[in-house]
């Protein structure tokens, strides 16, 4: 175990809290009305700025009727499949999913059974990593964020491509189902030299095996025993699935079309959508709803009592109690409002998930928060706004019982995201064309320059004034 050593690198001396008052000087929120700002690049009605076009996918939370948008309950397309279809076509099948919607994610079409073969032979391939990466890179300063750990192995990877900055469309692909491959591989391991080093716990590093789907390995590599029941490996699968894409507003999906915009390499591209990903506004909603659940479970005496749910859950909303944010995490989302299509198709898996793990109980909570949250939450609000649950609601939970540490719940998402992200890079660099580079008003009022001497009297005039 790593010892907890003072650290200057990491001291916010008083110096610097001086200093970062002079940073934390806000602009007048009313200039955003008179400019005509779209803050969050989004409208009043919270729908985004149209500011693309894309045929990777496509989500659906509204109708139209007689010039009123009207909300319906939600549905996600993948290259104009609805997911739901998806979901259905391979669980019937008993097959897996997530290599059969990478396919169609890259490449705009279904696979055959020879394709998805092909695809699952190269995925196998790729998932080796470089001689002595592990041992040079993983295991050198592991860092207590994943998220930060696999980034930087992505950064790194690019000192071992001989075309790294090559962004031919065949060079981009063959880096994408490369990363594809690799993301489950460099998580885990970089999971492993955290908890190893800074933990104290034993060290495993599983080789990949080619035999098995990419939720199979995840598991495979992440337990001492590699063991996992079929059921686990399913419903991974499907949280891999319905995380693998979102559009191409969501914010790190739109990161990866800005960065790429600049004509940059893959690894720098990724990265950047990494990053994006890593925030709580973000990636990071199921681990919020996780430990909202593990306050409710701690304050609530009786876990079938409706009475009392509704009650704390009110405290949460009247900021009195959890976090004292005032939201109920899981619930709502930015542009679905009558149903989240995802939360719907892993639901139900994760009552047969609590019912193999015992955890009949808390699901049961769950079910419950999900049916009153929306009534307190729109009460509050004095909205006619419908809320659901969100894909976030349930996740976390699938991952809590699969034994998946916090520490890998956002870089599971990134794991299936990678897929999405590397369709919409590509699809970037075939029709983009153009720089992304909005514009930003200035309102700063002109200043006239003064000379250092003059500066120095000034600052010491205040400070014989603020005696």
């Amino acid at each position: 175990m790593l010892k907890e050593m003072p650290n200057k690198f990491s001291e916010v001396t008083p110096e610097i809290e001086k200093l970062a008052e002079k940073c934390s000087v806000s602009i007048d929120p009313s200039l955003y009305e008179r400019y005509a700002v779209k803050r969050g690049l989004r409208e009043d009605t919270g729908e985004g700025v149209l500011v693309g076009l894309t045929e990777i996918s496509k989500v659906v939370s509204y109708v139209i009727e007689d010039r009123a948008m009207i909300p319906c309950p939600g549905r996600l397309y993948f290259r104009g499949i609805n997911i739901e279809d998806l979901v259905d076509g391979f669980i019937k099948e008993k097959r897996f999913g997530f290599e059969e919607v990478t396919y169609l994610l890259l490449f705009g079409e279904l696979p055959t059974e020879e394709e998805l073969q092909q695809l699952i032979d190269l995925l196998a391939e790729y998932r080796q990593l470089p001689t002595n990466f592990v041992r040079d890179i993983i295991m050198k300063a592991p860092s207590r964020d994943m998220m930060n750990t696999l980034a930087r192995s992505v950064l790194t990877l690019f000192s071992y491509d001989d075309y790294a900055s090559d962004i031919s469309v065949p060079n981009v692909l063959r880096q994408s189902l490369q990363l594809i491959a690799l993301f489950p591989v460099l998580a885990i391991y970089g999971y492993q030299a955290y908890s190893h080093y800074h933990n104290g716990d034993s060290l495993f590093i599983h080789k990949p095996q080619a035999d098995l789907s990419t939720a199979e390995n995840i598991l495979y590599l992440l337990r001492p025993d590699n063991k996992y029941t079929e059921l686990e490996a399913r419903i991974l699968d499907l949280c891999l699935v319905l995380h693998a894409e979102h559009g191409g507003g969501n914010n790190s999906t739109f990161t990866t079309h800005v960065v790429t915009s600049s004509g940059t390499d893959t690894y720098s591209a990724v990265a950047a959508a990494l990053a994006s990903l890593r925030g709580p506004k973000h990636g990071g909603a199921n681990i919020k709803v996780m430990e909202m659940f593990d306050d409710i479970k701690a304050n609530i005496k009786d876990w079938t009592d409706e009475d009392e749910i509704r009650e704390y859950l009110k405290k949460i909303l009247n900021k009195e109690a959890f976090d004292g944010a005032g939201l109920i995490y899981g619930m709502g989302h930015a542009i679905y409002s009558i149903s989240d299509p995802r939360a719907k198709a892993l639901e139900g898996f994760v009552q047969k998930l609590a019912e193999e793990k015992g955890l009949q109980e808390e699901y049961a909570l769950y079910s419950m928060v999900e049916k009153i949250a929306p009534e307190e939450i729109k009460a509050k609000r004095k909205s006619a706004r419908e809320v659901s649950a969100n894909v976030d609601f349930y996740s976390g939970f699938v991952y809590r019982m699969l034994g998946l540490p916090l520490e890998l719940y956002t870089p599971i998402f990134a794991i299936a995201r990678i897929s999405g992200w590397s369709a919409h890079r590509l699809e970037e660099l075939v029709s983009g064309g153009k720089i992304i580079r909005p514009a930003y008003a200035n309102v700063a009022k002109p200043k006239e320059y003064i000379p250092i001497k003059q500066r120095v009297k000034s600052a010491k005039k205040e400070e014989k004034e603020d005696k």
